[in-house]
């Protein structure tokens, strides 16, 4: 039997906000620059005009495409490393099919958008995984 609590939860209530905003001509190095005096987990690249769509440069990102190649950090710029478009996923979307979509897509992460389309948070493995353990979340 299903647990009822767990059936309520939804995406909004696990994401985080860990995240930082930054444009895709920053170059990596400043990029993890802004990522440790922040202490988040992802860059959130801004698109550039309404009818762009959003870039996402994670950790595992970096560490691919600069560290683990032997790339200069400060001779790449985001645009040139992020994911976009990058996926998004509804605040009120159930927990479940969120961990299909990232698995489906073999994706790490998402943004979490509200009804207006504003990113508001980012949604990870780890965070479903421990919605999953204490569903009260």
């Amino acid at each position: 039997m299903a647990n009822t609590t767990a059936a309520k939860t939804s995406v909004r209530d696990l994401m985080h906000d860990r995240f930082c905003r930054a444009d895709g001509v920053m170059t990596v190095d400043q990029a993890i620059q802004l990522l440790r005096d922040e202490d988040a987990y992802a860059l959130l690249v801004d698109k550039r005009d309404p009818d762009d769509e959003y870039g996402l440069v994670s950790m595992a990102d970096i560490s691919a495409k600069i560290l683990a190649v032997d790339r200069a950090p400060e001779r790449v710029n985001l645009f040139e490393i992020m994911t976009k478009p990058a996926l998004c996923v509804r605040a009120g979307m159930r927990p479940a099919y969120c961990a299909r979509l990232l698995h489906r897509f073999r994706l790490g992460l998402a943004l979490v958008q509200d009804a207006d389309g504003e990113v508001i948070g980012l949604i990870d493995h780890r965070a479903l995984v421990m919605g999953l353990a204490h569903p009260e979340h």
